[in-house]
């Protein structure tokens, strides 16, 4: 398994795109299924985002400062992300906007992922060496296991006042 950060969050991007796909398949099936996808999906980008904003970020704005643009947009593209999942999880698949709202998310974050990896993640990997970004992916690896799994979680809702206080 790589350690290397944007290997790292690529292969996050990859099951997320997995997971879209999914909820998109079952549009037209059953409200159980729907949610459950959902629920997966939430789980997915609430550990992404909270070690984005943990650990990437801060280190490539550190290393980096000529990316803090760059960064600071991520961070408001985070936050309407993290609106979107709490409501999305204060939400039943039965109610009238849960795909609306779902399919919204969906957009969002395909947006955000697209930015990272084809405008993002070269600046990065140009400018940071392999080792560099073995020692992020390593963070990264470290936390991932105490990340918050819904954005209920207390540490998720810290991120995300965070952003609106920052």
């Amino acid at each position: 398994m790589s350690t290397d950060a944007i290997v790292l969050l690529k292969e996050d991007h990859k099951e997320m795109r997995r997971l879209f796909k999914a909820f998109q398949d079952a549009e037209e099936g059953p409200a159980s299924q729907r949610q459950k996808l959902v629920d997966q999906i939430l789980e997915a980008l609430t550990v992404h985002t909270y070690l984005e904003n943990e650990v990437m970020y801060p280190e490539v704005r550190r290393l980096l400062p000529d990316l803090e643009d760059d960064i600071l947009e991520s961070y408001e593209e985070h936050h309407v992300a993290d609106v979107l999942c709490a409501e999305l999880a204060a939400m039943d698949a039965d109610d009238e906007r849960f795909t609306a709202k779902t399919t919204v998310l969906i957009e969002n974050v395909t947006h955000h992922v697209e930015e990272e990896e084809q405008e993002w993640f070269p600046k990065v990997r140009d400018a940071l060496g392999r080792k560099q970004l073995q020692e992020i992916g390593e963070k990264m690896i470290a936390l991932r296991a105490d990340a918050p799994r819904t954005p209920t979680a207390p540490k998720a809702i810290k991120k995300a006042m965070d952003a609106v206080t920052a």
